[in-house]
């Protein structure tokens, strides 16, 4: 993080956990081994099933709130100065605990920057959270958010990026790393290879799965986390996916690997729109 924390690479999230009350239990044991396995950064926000991501993750942490690094986020219709404080104070009872470590702009909406800033500034000194962050924001929208006063105060942008998704390669990665600002990778396996279909079938991919003893999933992630400056937070719902994703962090791909996926699925070389889900 730019203020220095250090927060681990693989993370979890949550989107659409909590809609089935009959997985909560499964739910809530999947989150506690991922924080066991060194995956401590969890992901949320109110607009999760309305707050019900919330719940469940308040529930995952319970008695173990110091030892995660607890991110939500706010809609961008609650993120004026008239909303803000009371959006994040209901996250806050729902994920039962007195801060959050990041709170998100969920993405732009109509509410002016400048007002929004202002309103975490604000939360940051109340000591609701520690540090603020925005996502989906594309390059024009960071440039534009640095010059707002305050706005150098951005600590991630989250957005999507997986191997089927490589758009923020173009000028939204490089910006971020030029300004030291971490970017988050949200559904980083592409929703389980639903969003690439072909992802899962590659046969670069399963050759490479096959060579590391892995899934064509664990190749996938491996290859967010591949540099620094990158945190990917995979949602896992099952303990034995919880498992799965933190094996990746383990695997290294080499050069030819790169190389290889990269000729398979290369990167635009001209500016994008910035792809949101």
């Amino acid at each position: 993080m730019p203020d220095g924390a250090a927060v681990p690479a693989l993370g979890q999230g949550t989107w659409r956990i909590g809609d089935d009350p009959a997985k909560k239990k499964a739910e809530v044991r999947a989150l506690r081994l991922g924080v066991d396995l060194g995956m401590s950064l969890i992901d949320t926000a109110e607009m999760y099933g309305e707050g019900r991501a919330e719940w469940v993750v308040g529930e995952a942490i319970r008695g173990i709130r110091d030892e995660v690094f607890l991110v939500s986020k706010v809609y961008p219709h609650n993120a004026g100065l008239d909303q803000i404080a009371a959006s994040c104070e209901k996250s806050l009872q729902r994920l039962q605990t007195d801060r959050l470590d990041l709170y998100l702009l969920h993405w732009r909406g109509r509410v002016p920057l400048e007002e929004t800033v202002e309103g975490m500034e604000r939360l940051k000194k109340e000591g609701k959270i520690i540090r603020w962050g925005v996502s989906n924001f594309d390059t024009a929208d960071m440039k534009e958010l640095l010059q707002k006063p305050g706005g150098n105060g951005c600590a991630v942008n989250q957005v999507l990026y997986h191997l089927g998704s490589r758009g923020i390669e173009f000028d939204l990665l490089p910006w971020h790393k030029k300004q030291g600002i971490p970017v988050m990778a949200y559904s980083p396996l592409a929703q389980d290879g639903s969003l690439r279909k072909e992802l899962m079938d590659d046969p670069v991919v399963q050759k490479m799965a096959q060579a590391h003893g892995a899934s064509p999933l664990q190749i996938m992630l491996a290859w967010t986390i591949r540099f620094p400056g990158m945190i990917a937070i995979p949602k896992a719902a099952q303990e034995e996916h919880t498992a799965a994703n933190a094996k990746a962090a383990q695997i290294v791909l080499t050069e030819q690997e790169l190389a290889e996926l990269n000729e398979r699925f290369s990167a635009p070389g001209r500016k994008v729109p910035l792809d949101i889900i």
